[in-house]
């Protein structure tokens, strides 16, 4: 049984930072496409892949938040972002725009999908309120996101492309549905996978939910 718990607790770290890399590296070329400096990509990077754990443990009143009590996390994103920036600095060709997008987009859909899982996984913890662990797997998927978005004058995926908060509603259910029924690494994989598929299902055939277009006066 202990090494079970073992290989769990290894599961989820490998899985956080990932999910910590990939989000870095979403918000490292956000910054890039900005015309940042390197230590606006750093932070920039940081920022998008702490917001959201951030903000959860802030609601859910962990304190102080777990991404200070641990530099691994942090280390992991500031070495994405500088990796990153050091490719496009020296590269050729990885600083065309078109290649940076399609990064940014699985970049961002990857980290979306973990920090939905892990955000739902950590409010466990404290509450078996459904209401609860939606909005905390919601906001630490989409937190870091905002943050970034907003820090590059940009709107908020959230408000506006392709029902980005919806995708991690259903990831979320679907994790939540998957540890009722299956083990805990299967149900993370089903949860991370369905946020994944129907993030980049929705940026292909760009579904959005339905808005107003006001006339311009």
């Amino acid at each position: 049984m202990t090494g079970l718990s073992e290989g769990l607790d290894a599961f989820r770290l490998a899985l956080e930072l990932a999910g910590t890399a990939a989000f870095s590296i979403s918000g490292a070329i956000a910054g890039i496409h900005k015309g940042m400096d390197l230590l606006g990509v750093l932070l920039l990077g940081l920022i998008t892949a702490s917001g959201g754990g951030v903000l959860r443990d802030l609601v859910t009143g962990c304190h102080p938040p777990a991404v200070f009590l641990d530099p691994l996390c942090p280390l992991t994103a500031l070495a994405a972002a500088l990796a990153v920036f050091l490719l496009c600095y020296w590269g050729k060709t990885v600083h065309q725009k078109g290649f940076l997008n399609a990064i940014l987009l699985l970049a961002d859909s990857l980290g979306l999908g973990i920090f939905t899982v892990n955000g739902v996984a950590a409010a466990a913890k404290i509450s078996d309120e459904l209401s609860l662990l939606l909005f905390a797997g919601v906001l630490t998927g989409v937190g870091g996101g905002v943050l970034r978005d907003i820090l590059t004058e940009s709107k908020p995926y959230i408000f506006v492309k392709h029902f980005y908060a919806c995708a991690s509603i259903a990831g979320a259910l679907a994790y939540l549905l998957g540890v009722r029924f299956l083990r805990e690494i299967p149900a993370v994989c089903l949860g991370v996978f369905i946020t994944v598929l129907l993030r980049l299902l929705a940026s292909h055939y760009r579904w959005n939910l339905p808005r107003i277009t006001l006339p311009e006066e």
